[in-house]
């Protein structure tokens, strides 16, 4: 596991902590029964263009990339440009997201909000429900597979779906019940270099009937090109956007690069 990640999972107890004495646990699940219905996010990726576009102020391996910028100036066009969902990162203190985030997102549109946060907890899940999210992102790396299991059930449960990063081959039994997607994270966790071959390889080994999400390092269309060739139906794009000026003018141009192509 790299240093950031093992710096951001340290800090997730108290962050949870915090947001507990905020709102309590019994509070965010009767908030889930007034939440804004969930989208079908792994129907959506099949039948939109198959692009997560990304929302996220902020890395910690790139520092600063859009940091004033709120989700309504940037999600609608997002939708317009005909991606399958967005993802909205709420890790505060590394990506400089928040909860609200999640619930500007989903106020603001009509296709599914991810909610793209460290998961380590049951109250995670719930809140993500409570304010609009339609489906989560768990992360085999930072779970144990009961954790996993746990935790996905849970989201069904409670009507949210779940993308399920991987990294590895050592990972794809975590395809557990209640995951609706898988994702395939092409960046390594101990050297922080990408490689989309790998992550091809390890697509194959992933059950038929869940959409395969790529995520991490895709800029180019020829990228796209050769991930959907490899068997990926869909990509999770963030900093490709987040980056220019105007990012949902940017998304717009590049899904229309996207489908000429497809032609």
């Amino acid at each position: 596991m790299n240093n950031y990640l093992d710096k951001i999972i340290a800090t997730k107890p108290e962050c949870i902590a915090v947001a507990k004495r905020k709102c309590s646990l019994p509070d965010v699940i009767a908030m889930c029964a007034d939440a804004k219905p969930a989208l079908p996010f792994a129907q959506s990726i099949k039948e939109r263009n198959g692009i997560i576009a990304e929302f996220k102020r902020q890395s910690p391996s790139k520092g600063l990339i859009h940091g004033n910028i709120t989700p309504p100036d940037v999600v609608p066009y997002y939708e317009e440009a005909g991606v399958s969902a967005v993802s909205v990162l709420t890790d505060q203190e590394f990506f400089g997201g928040t909860i609200a985030d999640v619930r500007q997102a989903s106020e603001t549109l009509g296709i599914p909000v991810l909610r793209k946060e460290f998961i380590i907890d049951p109250y995670q899940v719930y809140e993500a429900r409570a304010n609009g999210a339609s489906a989560i992102l768990l992360i085999a790396a930072v779970l144990s597979r009961q954790q996993a299991q746990d935790l996905a059930g849970l989201a069904a449960e409670i009507g949210l779906e779940v993308l399920m990063e991987l990294h590895g081959e050592d990972e794809t039994n975590y395809t557990v019940e209640g995951v609706t997607v898988a994702g395939i994270n092409n960046r390594n966790l101990r050297t922080f270099e990408v490689d989309l071959h790998h992550s091809i390889d390890v697509a194959h080994l992933l059950p038929t009937n869940l959409p395969k999400i790529s995520e991490s390092g895709i800029r180019t269309i020829d990228d796209m090109l050769m991930l959907r060739q490899g068997g990926f139906d869909g990509f999770l794009i963030g900093e490709n956007f987040m980056k220019a000026e105007h990012p949902g003018k940017a998304c717009i141009s590049f899904c229309q690069q996207y489908k000429q192509a497809l032609n």
